[in-house]
């Protein structure tokens, strides 16, 4: 054995009191795997009288006539059921609760009574066959190991696992008479000593800062070793990077204590030093949301660990570690089949929020999906049997928050959180299991909050019973302290000892954080590096050359169009590809899906990769994308930009998630600034299902945690009369989270345009996420077409697009501005009224508003009477309300003798849009009609003429 304090021997320990919650976790039914173990494998009656009487040749087994060689195999039979059961259901038995409130009778179906085995069968000699490292053992001798192994302070769940080999693997580690929790005596005293640092940074916090809020980890303080048997035990398995999220509770003591962030540096905060924008950047944030990253070193292996910041929105923060862990190993070229080993995730959890928030299920789902998968994640569950007032009988309807992890058949270790070793046991086995076959595996430990939700509520009001109990009840500290005095382990001063040096250790500190001034953040480093902050808002709305050569543009064309042979595509795909062939004949023509094509081929051929994601993105929503060709013989699947030289490009048909997947991408982004990263909603609106990451990430991380992020959100929006839920992305949303540059939002025009935007984003020298209003009918609108001079040679995005069939300055009464798809509508009314006295002006990019260009324009305009907003959505809706202020202000500058502009658009209303055609026509019409000072009623005419 070696000499630290996780090095030990894989199993349970001690006998114990049988417990369970108050709704009676043995009413839980018998349920195995899909496939049997070794041990029903055996029954057949033949193979097993066989076998028993090789073994009743030897000197231990007893001598066996025919009657008692029946006997014997039906002895056997039930013994093996008996064993069954103790695996299945042996959990329902286990001493899990530290306060002891959750104790019940002993399930029946645990007793050997049950299986028929009763009175002098007790004592009698049962073949095993090796099964729990017996050949021969009598029933009685069974259940005593039986309940060492399944029922004392760890309680195991795993034969809901329908893979043989992965349920074997964990009998091993937990089954036989030999298997006991074992660490050396200095690895013992290393656990003391880690829960000591966890106790006393609490009772050091609560006395420096008393009625603070820091949702202090007291009560649950086994986690803090535990956690370290994650780091060690981890390296020594190959985990080079571990990615952790959690919510509040204890994530200060994980921090000073798991993530080594210095004291000094959280006394600071604890005293409002990150409150002032001046010393870091940004708007900052509460100091129980903040992140950080570290190394740690155990044995001489260096482990780098990062801890995401985390809003209030519980659990958000799971889909975000789980992408960027992605990234991480997609860099390290560890995704393949049996790879995924050299980063970890690790998700700290609540209880209550882990059976609650279905963001947790949908990140279990991407468990294995391709994309997705990052070969298991560590769920840690600080299970207080509590969530804010609510007890569990009133939130979930399930004995344990864990069992949503039975959907992806994760193993599920339940563990006493006033047993330490058993804590730290339940981690190294977790480790073990996840490096080994690539999967989820929970850790439900029971422990308790020794303080209300924060440390300024009273938690009696609604738990009376259990804060009494609570108020009585032992620290971990002391209780672990009495068990290693009594084995002789440590001496009767080393507790106060090891309490007194560590409250010295965190004095030094308090006093340093008094001078300690907090640096300029560094955002940019390791992938970052190169990349920055822009140094005033005009560099961040700044352009740059995006356009391609000739050479360049020609072969991604030959890419587009080139069917492989032995390749058999749709007969439809096939006339897809004959226009595009026509378009690069051409150089006319150019659809949205081409223009997006030549942007990702043009980035990988710079070296730059591509993640694009989303549901149905492959083909396209709307049948429009055509980056994966299926064959239709066999289905294989071929991706041409796949075949691009220096980049590497993914496309990914994801889980009907919205949550879920824009937070993985969110976290992949964050990763990988080099990876252009883009999330496709089916359909724009669909991503209000997603709002939580919008508000807290895309729109503010960079303030708060002073965290860059160049993610790219594709929303289909458009009013085509498709109704309510599939005409609006709810563009006001976003626009309303704008400030500060923080991000940027777009409802652009035209392919070309689009080429732009996207190169854009990976060729300036800072990140911003962007989200754009994508088309629909624009996508072949026979206007919305560009040219192959638009791609070529020099060229950026444009913000400001002009009219299609410019009117002269002069001449100009009135400027329509507008964005999307309605530019079209307006072109055409128009056009076909005669009215020579109009410009229509496009907005591309609606924010950051492109307010000097707009007013130089303005400028030129002398004898300009009007000024017009056009747009689809209702007035509560859309752009209206955020440009109007802003083209006040770009008329102002322009010196414009109009002072305001003037709405033409549907009413409010709300909903988004009507569900009717023949109304959703007619409003179309009036609203174009509108803006142009043309008759309603003739627009509407000529509308249903055409």
């Amino acid at each position: 054995m070696g000499q630290e304090m996780h090095d030990f021997l894989p199993d349970m320990g001690q006998d114990a009191p049988q417990a369970g919650p108050s709704w009676k976790r043995s009413n839980w039914p018998l349920v195995g795997g899909a496939a049997e173990d070794e041990l029903t494998q055996s029954l057949d009656p033949m193979a097993l009288r066989e076998a028993i009487k090789k073994s009743a040749k030897g000197p231990a087994a007893p001598a066996l006539d025919d009657a008692a060689l029946e006997a014997a195999a039906s002895d056997s039979i039930r013994a093996m059921l008996l064993i069954r059961t103790y695996r299945v259901r042996g959990h329902l038995a286990a001493d899990l609760d530290p306060l002891g409130l959750a104790k019940q009778d002993l399930p029946a179906d645990l007793n050997p009574e049950y299986h028929g085995i009763i009175g002098a069968a007790l004592d009698r000699k049962v073949f095993l066959g090796g099964v729990l490292g017996r050949q021969w053992a009598t029933p009685r001798e069974i259940v005593d190991i039986l309940r060492k192994n399944y029922c004392g302070k760890v309680g195991l769940e795993y034969m809901h696992i329908s893979d043989v080999e992965e349920r074997k693997f964990l009998q091993d580690r937990m089954e036989g008479a030999d298997k006991t929790i074992e660490f050396t005596p200095e690895g013992k005293k290393a656990i003391l000593q880690a829960v000591v640092r966890g106790e006393q940074y609490e009772k050091f916090c609560g006395k420096k800062w008393v009625g603070t809020k820091r949702f202090g980890l007291d009560g649950g303080e086994a986690m803090i070793p535990a956690l370290e048997a994650v780091i060690k035990y981890g390296g020594q398995r190959g985990v080079k990077d571990i990615v952790y999220g959690m919510a509040h509770r204890g994530r200060l003591n994980v921090l000073a204590n798991v993530m080594a962030k210095p004291y000094k540096v959280i006394f600071h905060e604890f005293s409002g030093g990150t409150a002032n924008p001046e010393d870091v950047g940004g708007s900052g944030d509460v100091k129980y949301h903040l992140g950080t990253s570290t190394d740690r070193e155990f044995d001489g292996i260096k482990v780098h660990m990062s801890l995401m910041p985390n809003p209030s929105h519980l659990e958000t923060v799971d889909p975000i570690v789980l992408g960027k862990v992605r990234a991480y190993q997609t860099e390290r070229d560890d995704i393949g089949e049996g790879q995924h080993k050299s980063v970890l995730p690790v998700l700290i959890h609540g209880d209550a929020a882990f059976a609650g928030q279905g963001i947790v299920w949908e990140c279990f789902g991407f468990s294995g999906v391709r994309g997705y998968n990052t070969g298991g994640c560590i769920h840690f569950v600080i299970n207080n049997q509590i969530g804010f007032t609510t007890s569990p009988q009133f939130s979930r309807g399930s004995p344990y928050p864990s069992d949503v992890a039975k959907g992806v058949q994760a193993p599920i270790i339940h563990v006493n959180g006033d047993d330490p070793e058993a804590v730290t046991f339940a981690c190294k086995l977790a480790m073990d299991y996840r490096q080994t076959f690539g999967r989820d595996v929970v850790i439900d430990m029971w422990c308790y909050r020794r303080f209300g939700h924060n440390e300024g509520d009273e938690p009696s009001f609604t738990q009376p019973l259990m804060y009494a109990q609570i108020r009585k009840h032992p620290p971990v500290s002391q209780l672990y302290a009495e068990r290693l005095k009594a084995s002789g382990v440590i001496g009767e001063g080393f507790l106060a000892e090891t309490e007194a040096q560590f409250n010295a250790l965190l004095e030094e500190h308090f006093d340093a954080a008094k001078d300690y001034k907090a640096n300029e953040a560094d955002w940019f480093a390791g992938r970052w590096s190169g990349l920055n902050k822009p140094a005033d808002p005009e560099t961040a709305r700044r352009n740059v050359d995006t356009g391609i050569e000739q050479k360049l543009f020609d072969s991604l064309g030959r890419t587009l169009t080139t069917v492989p042979e032995g390749l058999t595509i749709h007969k439809t795909l096939g006339r897809v590809l004959d226009a595009k062939r026509e378009m690069f004949n051409s150089g006319e023509g150019f659809d949205w899906a081409t223009g997006e094509a030549l942007a990702y081929g043009s980035l990988l051929s710079e070296g730059y990769a591509v993640r694009l994601s989303g549901q149905d993105s492959g083909r396209g929503t709307f049948s429009q994308r055509h980056a994966v060709w299926v064959d239709q013989t066999d289905e294989h699947k071929y991706v041409p930009l796949s075949t691009v030289p220096h980049g590497r490009f993914e496309v990914h048909d994801s889980p009907l998630s919205e949550y879920g997947v824009l937070g993985f991408e969110y976290g992949y982004a964050s990763a990988d600034p080099k990876t252009l990263v883009l999330w496709e909603a089916q359909f724009g609106d669909f991503a209000n299902g997603a709002q939580i990451i919008f508000d807290q990430y895309i729109a503010s991380a960079e303030s708060k945690w002073l965290r860059a992020n160049g993610l790219v959100m594709l929303l289909p929006h458009g009013y085509e009369g498709q109704g309510p839920e599939h005409s609006s992305a709810r563009l006001e949303r976003y626009l309303q989270l704008c400030a500060e540059d923080n991000m940027q939002v777009c409802n652009i025009t035209t392919p070309a345009n689009y080429f732009h935007v996207l190169r854009r984003q990976m060729h300036r020298s800072f990140r911003k996420p962007l989200i754009i209003m994508t088309p629909k009918s624009l996508l072949r609108h026979p206007l919305a077409k560009s040219k192959a001079s638009d791609f070529i040679g020099e060229g950026h995005f444009m913000r400001i697009l002009s009219d299609m069939k410019p009117v002269e300055d002069k001449a100009t009464k009135r400027l329509v501005l507008c964005s999307g798809k309605v530019s079209y509508d307006l072109f055409d009314a128009r056009d076909a009224a005669g009215i020579e006295d109009t410009q229509i002006v496009r907005i591309e990019q609606i924010y950051p508003f492109p307010g000097e260009p707009l007013a130089a324009r303005i400028s030129r305009m002398g004898n300009l009477e009007e000024v017009v907003w056009c747009q689809e959505e209702p007035k509560n809706n859309g752009s209206w309300f955020f440009v109007e202020p802003l083209i006040e202000e770009a008329l102002a500058k322009a010196g414009a003798k109009i002072k305001r502009p003037r709405y033409a658009g549907r009413n409010a209303s709300a909903s988004p849009a009507t569900g009717l055609a023949k109304r959703h026509n007619a409003e179309q019409a009036a609203l174009v009609a509108d803006a142009l000072g043309l008759s309603v009623r003739s627009e509407i005419r000529r509308k249903q003429k055409a």
